[in-house]
Order: structure tokens, then C-alpha cells, then sequence
């Protein structure tokens, strides 16, 4: 890979050089900048590296930076570029089946050092790149100049492996409303301004999940537009530490967690969710992707691989997070001696179930694609979406599952890890809150564990956010409607009414 530049700003450029994977030094120095603004409790953050708020889940990416650099992981991690230079494999477009189960492998990776707890990982948005990238003709349809926008940031961010999150969605201020008809037409982000060099953002998007950590987020609309709303759809990249990008940061749940031994999953993975404002905020043409085209806007997500690829991605992540939500509760039995009852055997069955349904429907999105005439392999959308509507009505019912089989052993747990520091009180937790084979420390970070995944307000957002992961349910749901083979099912009623005949 030769040397390239990275526009770390507009105006600010910093060198770097590709000829080899990043790091997680490097990435971490990548997002300690003076021009991202990130606003916490009434305050701005001045490193988000190092703010409590942040740091564990900064920390948690720069590992998976350190995963895909590691030699041992190259061939699963990452993939040859036509240039000879290795870049992350999510931003591989995949030509056959078989490439989107290397997409696969390399999330699966990712996701187990997470335990899946991290939706917005940098493979998420990167897959969405690389749909984009691997259609630059539905673009161009505006004209040449947009496809060649896309082609080449993808290129730069494939090979300078950024980290790019998403503000996709406008804020929920009065929907029933199109964007030009709020009660200010700068509310919802859109163009202000049309530059000789470029053109000037204004307004607010959400829910940009992770963009406090990110290199660069990606604005657009997946919503439906109405005539009118030309202004507000583009699709464009901005650095987040550009001029006018606030980011105001929802409340942090690493804040208040006390120890990683307390809050093992609160500390390390909370990626928090923001509110993204523009206040003028400058974009060059050659970031630009789309511009005033409400077509173009919505056919993104599905005349390209986008939505396809990136929600690939995300089931993954889920059959992951699935696993390891079966694998807290085996140990939990195992611990308190229930494993072998016959009926917690028949709810970790039911659990195990539903696991290996998404798994399975994550593998069938692979077997049941096709590669379409321009050479690009497809998840199949009906394995795809089928699991998606799902989705929201299976994870509660599984953490509900878990909740019961854990009973009050994660509630009557000592009040921190400090306990263990006091010898009178280390000597009654070892005497009564332990398990055969195991000591009371080693009991109660595991119990801690579980109530971090299903009990804390951290766990209370995942719930939330599993539930609209892929947006609401009966959009999801019409995406499955407009997925499912109906011919196929008719030809079958077709048939044997003809018999009758």
C-alpha cells in the first residue's frame, strides 16, 4: 500500500502510511483530536480515550484493531486488495458465497471479543460501504461524478481501515409531518447552502450509535421521503471532528460503573448512542454520494447490498451475542447445581433453540444467496428478513428464559468488588456465597456478569435496542412480505385446485 493522507478534518490533513494493518495504539491516537466535539452532562469531552465515559469501549475497538492485525488472524480478518495490500475483510465485496462467509468468519471473530454486546463494531458501516461500492452505477445515475464519489471513499476507508458509523434516521419531532413541513425546515439535516467546492449541512440526525468513537459518519435517510424533501436527501461522509459536528452523547452507562468485576459488560462495550447536530457544516463534492435525490436515497439500501451486507453483519453479531447469553446461563446452573434438573434442562433447551434458529438463519442467508448479473453475491433477503422479524419478539422472551433460571442468585450479591478487600467480610461471602469447585470471587463475577447482561440499565438499552435493531418491527415485517417467494406459495393453491377442478 503506498502513503496515503488522511483527511482528518477539511483543511487539517495528517500523513500516515498503509503498508501495514492498524493497530489499536493507532486507532486510539486517530481519535484523540482537538476538533470532535462530544457533549456530556453539560459539558464537552476533551478525549474521549481517556473520559470515563468512553474510555472502556475505546479501548474494547482499539482490541479489535490489535485481532485483525495479529498474524495468526490474517487470513480470517482480512483480504487481498487488487493493489497486493491487505485490508479488513468487511470491506471485501464479496463476488461468490463463499466470500460473504468470509465476511462471516471475520464478524464472528470480532463479535465473540465483545460477546456480541457491541452492535455498531467498525465491520458494521464498513459492509454498507462496500454494498454502496459494489453498485457505483446506481449513483452515477445522478451523474458520473457521484459513482466515482463512492468508489473512491470506499477505497480510502478500505485502505486506511476507518471506523465510520451512521446518523441514518431523523429525530422524532412531529412524524406526522414530512422534513420540509416542520415547524423549522433546519431541523431535520438537510442543505442549506450549494458551494462551488460543496455544500452546507444543517440540522440534526440520530441515533449515530458509536459515532463518538468513529473516524467518519455517514449521513443519509433510510426513511421514506415525501416530494419536498429534496433538501434532506443526500448520503454523505463528514470526519466527526469536522467544523459544526456537535455530538451530543446520550447518558454514558460506564459513568457510573464502579469496577470491570461490578460491571464487566457496562465498563467495556457501552458504545452509546448520540444525537448528531450540524451547525453549517462544510462537505467537498468528492464526499458527497447523493445529492437531493430522493430515489437514489431510498434505492441505496436496496438496489445495492447495503442493507443486505450490513445486516448480515448484524445477525452475526446477534448469533454471537445469543451464544454467549446460552453460554452465562450453563454456568450459572453448573454453578448452583441445577444443570441436570429435567426442567432446567427443558428451558436451556427452548434457549439453545432459538440460538441455533438465528445461527442457522444467519448461515441460510449464506446457502440460499445468489450472485446477481453484475457479479455480486447476496445474502438471501427472506433468510435475512425472516430472522429480523423475529427478532424483537424472541429476545425478550430469551432473557426472560434466563432471568428465571438465574432466580435471585444475582441479586443477593455482595455490593462490589471492594468487599473481597475487608477480611471479615471476604471470610462470610467465601462461607456462603460460593459453589463447589469454585471460590465466592469467582461465583459472583460470573453472577455479576449476568446481571449486567439482563438486569442493569445497560442491559435494559440492549433490550431496547435488539427490539429496533433492524428499525420498527412492521417495517421489518414489510421487508420480509416484499422478500418471501408468494409465487411459489400460490403455484402450490394453483395446483391443487386444478386437481379439484
Amino acid at each position: 500500500m503506498t502513503e496515503s493522507t488522511v483527511l482528518s478534518r477539511p483543511g487539517q490533513e495528517v500523513s500516515t502510511t498503509g503498508n501495514s494493518l492498524r493497530s489499536g495504539a493507532d486507532y486510539l491516537a486517530s481519535i484523540k483530536d482537538d476538533g470532535r466535539r462530544v457533549f456530556l452532562d453539560g459539558e464537552i469531552v476533551r478525549d474521549v480515550t481517556t473520559h470515563k465515559a468512553f474510555q472502556g469501549a475505546a479501548k474494547s475497538i482499539a482490541r479489535l484493531y490489535d485481532i485483525a492485525a495479529e498474524p495468526e488472524n490474517r487470513e480470517v480478518m482480512t483480504f487481498e486488495t487488487s493493489s497486493g495490500t491487505r485490508a479488513l475483510r468487511c470491506y471485501q465485496i464479496a463476488h461468490t458465497l463463499e466470500e460473504l462467509g468470509e465476511r462471516r468468519r471475520m464478524s464472528e471473530r470480532w463479535a465473540a471479543s465483545t460477546g456480541g454486546m457491541m452492535g455498531r463494531s467498525p465491520d458494521h458501516v464498513a459492509s454498507f460501504l462496500a454494498g454502496f461500492a459494489a453498485k457505483p452505477a446506481l449513483f452515477g445515475q445522478a451523474g458520473d461524478q457521484f459513482a466515482r464519489n463512492v468508489t473512491n471513499f470506499y477505497e480510502y476507508a478500505r485502505d486506511n481501515h476507518l471506523y465510520a458509523a451512521y446518523a441514518i434516521v431523523p429525530p422524532q419531532i412531529d412524524r406526522s409531518k414530512p422534513a420540509h413541513q416542520q415547524s423549522d425546515p433546519t431541523l431535520y439535516a438537510g442543505v442549506v447552502k450549494e458551494r462551488d467546492d460543496g455544500i452546507v449541512l444543517r440540522g440534526a440526525q440520530q441515533l449515530a450509535t458509536g459515532a463518538v468513537l468513529a473516524d467518519y459518519v455517514y449521513l443519509s435517510v433510510i426513511h421514506p421521503m415525501q416530494p419536498g424533501d429534496e433538501a434532506y436527501a443526500n448520503g454523505v461522509m463528514i470526519p466527526v471532528n469536522a467544523p459544526g459536528v456537535k455530538i451530543y452523547s446520550r447518558r454514558s452507562f460506564a459513568s457510573t460503573a464502579n469496577s470491570t468485576f461490578d460491571y464487566p459488560l457496562s465498563s467495556r462495550f457501552d458504545e452509546t448512542d448520540s444525537l448528531l447536530v450540524l451547525d453549517d457544516v462544510f462537505v467537498p463534492w468528492e464526499h458527497v454520494f447523493i445529492y437531493r435525490n430522493r430515489q437514489i436515497c431510498w434505492d441505496q439500501w436496496w438496489k445495492a447490498p447495503s442493507h443486505s451486507w450490513g445486516n448480515h453483519q448484524a445477525q452475526v453479531r446477534y448469533a454471537t451475542k445469543l451464544r454467549f447469553m446460552l453460554g452465562i446461563t450453563k454456568r450459572i446452573n453448573e454453578l448452583t447445581g441445577n444443570d441436570a434438573l429435567p426442567p432446567v434442562q427443558i428451558q436451556v433447551g427452548e434457549l439453545a433453540a432459538m440460538a441455533t434458529i438465528v445461527e442457522s438463519m444467519v448461515l441460510a442467508q449464506e446457502v440460499q444467496g445468489h450472485v446477481d448479473e453484475d457479479g455480486i453475491a447476496w445474502p438471501s433477503k427472506a433468510a435475512l428478513y425472516s430472522v429480523m422479524s423475529l427478532q424483537s419478539q424472541m429476545n425478550p422472551k430469551m432473557v426472560d428464559i434466563v432471568r428465571e433460571l438465574s432466580g435471585g442468585s444475582m441479586i443477593a450479591l455482595p455490593s462490589s468488588v471492594r468487599d473481597y478487600e475487608n477480611p471479615e467480610i471476604a471470610a462470610d461471602m467465601e462461607r456462603y456465597v460460593s459453589s463447589p469447585g469454585s471460590t465466592s470471587r469467582e461465583r459472583v463475577a460470573l453472577l455479576k456478569m449476568a446481571w449486567d447482561l439482563i438486569g442493569t440499565e445497560f442491559a435494559g438499552r440492549h433490550q431496547q435496542y435488539e427490539k429496533f435493531y433492524g428499525g420498527a418491527s412492521f417495517l421489518v415485517k414489510q421487508n420480509m412480505a416484499r422478500a418471501y417467494d408468494f409465487t411459489r406459495a400460490k403455484k402450490i393453491v394453483n395446483d391443487i385446485l386444478a386437481l379439484a377442478d
